[in-house]
């Protein structure tokens, strides 16, 4: 099995968990790549912040074990009702580092946010250890609420995509990934650039102050020449807004099907994907997030990426905390009307 081909998604019983991999499902499907689920527990303290099920007994591995692959057959279950086979893995030990790891060997890796705890807590964690900011491979975040605790619909078929743009490696990798993402949807682009606020000169309407919009909006038209060239069908869209980046983009995901964005890992714009309530654009979001790390970026810049795809792929039970399992589908009735739960919107 080629992990460079598969999308990975990280389940935990939590229905936020259920919905992302719903995503990866549908995702994987439309790209043609494999999919592989895997569930993640820690022990000892597994009982008490790993699956949203009640536990009494700490430590007890063959509990969270048969736990685990319970909670993996209704993952598959629903990769199932998308169209889609799918492998399962347990990882067992620290999830944060071993995903990290993991992310060397997957085209995509998806997990959900705003669940009850758990996974998506731990892998998204603080700025310094977040999974955004240190895979090697492009993450997706799905959300399951809005702020508001109000469900989230998921549509099966990406229409809009907004990408936040700049002129760091970062942002042309991410409008590159954007482009890309969206072309092979048939979808509309919307590539946003944001003018940082200028005391004295923001809001005043002044020629200078139009004259700085100008200067950023030629500098967008320059970065999206060639991607015109590149997808000639594809609808471009460019906004040049003023103030924070993060703010535009957290109002795109509330009209967009997926929101990109490049990371430039420790500080910079993964501060803000994950600072403080008022900025953190993966905590308010209310569609996916695809977020293009910084390490990837460097790797494919050092054709360290191009050397391991020469190279024979390591398979994944090699690494430390890493199990491949068979599981079975869960049945239909065994679901629970879990799907009608997560999105009751849910179009066939």
């Amino acid at each position: 099995m080629s992990n460079d081909k598969a999308v990975l998604v990280g389940v935990d019983g939590s229905d936020a968990s259920y919905k992302a991999a719903w995503w990866a499902a549908n995702y994987a499907k439309h790209a043609g790549l494999t999919l592989q689920i895997v569930c993640a527990y820690s022990l000892p303290s597994y009982a008490a912040v790993s699956f949203d099920a009640t536990y009494t007994t700490m430590g007890d591995d063959v509990a969270a074990h048969n736990d685990a692959q319970e909670i993996l057959s209704k993952a598959k279950a629903i990769a199932d009702e998308q169209g889609v086979g799918a492998a399962t893995l347990i990882v067992t030990g620290d999830p944060s580092s071993v995903f990290v790891e993991l992310s060397r060997n997957y085209r995509l890796i998806v997990i959900g946010n705003r669940g009850k705890g758990g996974l998506a807590e731990r892998l998204l964690g603080t700025t310094s250890s977040s999974l955004p900011a240190y895979a090697y491979c492009p993450i997706v975040v799905v959300p399951y609420t809005d702020d508001d605790g109000n469900l989230m619909h998921l549509s099966n078929d990406i229409k809009r995509v907004a990408v936040g743009s700049d002129e760091s490696k970062w942002g042309l990798k991410a409008l590159q990934i954007a482009a890309a993402f969206a072309d092979s949807w048939n979808a509309e682009l919307d590539v946003m650039s944001a003018v940082p606020n200028i005391s004295g000169l923001t809001g005043t309407g002044s020629a200078e102050e139009r004259s700085v919009m100008d200067s950023y909006l030629d500098d967008l038209n320059t970065r999206i020449e060639p991607l015109m060239k590149t997808y000639p069908d594809l609808r471009i869209n460019k906004t040049v807004v003023p103030g924070s980046a993060v703010e535009a983009l957290t109002q795109a995901s509330k009209t967009h099907d997926v929101v990109v964005v490049g990371s430039r890992g420790r500080g910079g714009f993964t501060g803000l994907l994950l600072g403080s309530t008022s900025q953190g654009l993966l905590q308010h979001a209310v569609s996916p997030v695809y977020v293009v790390p910084r390490k990837y970026v460097e790797a494919e810049e050092s054709g360290l990426k191009a050397a391991a795809e020469a190279a024979e792929t390591t398979d994944v039970a090699e690494i430390t905390g890493v199990e491949q399992v068979s599981v079975d589908s869960a049945k239909p009735e065994q679901l629970a009307d879990l799907e009608s739960t997560i999105d009751p919107e849910h179009e066939e």
